[in-house]
């Protein structure tokens, strides 16, 4: 293997880990989880608002904290889950 051709796949593949690493970050970090928290809670409302819903602004508060709650759950569960079955 020469060596330019070596260093395009290194370059690639570094390329791709940063994308991995930048998916990951997005996926844990407090932007996502407060941008879904929003959008769910003014979905909800809108919605709440259309079916002259008792209260629509506490009642639509319930989805996206049940969100929030069960992603500080899954951490949880995650790490028990990686301890159990996926270590070494």
């Amino acid at each position: 293997m020469h060596d330019n051709e070596l260093g395009k796949r290194i370059a690639a593949i570094e390329a791709r880990n940063n994308k991995v690493t930048a998916d990951k970050a997005w996926e844990v970090s407090k932007t996502r989880k407060l941008i879904i928290f929003v959008a769910t809670y003014v979905i909800v409302w809108v919605f709440l608002v259309w079916l002259n819903a008792y209260k629509p602004w506490l009642s639509a508060l319930i989805p996206p904290t049940a969100f929030l709650l069960s992603t500080l759950a899954l951490q949880k569960v995650k790490m028990i889950w990686i301890d159990k079955f996926f270590k070494k």
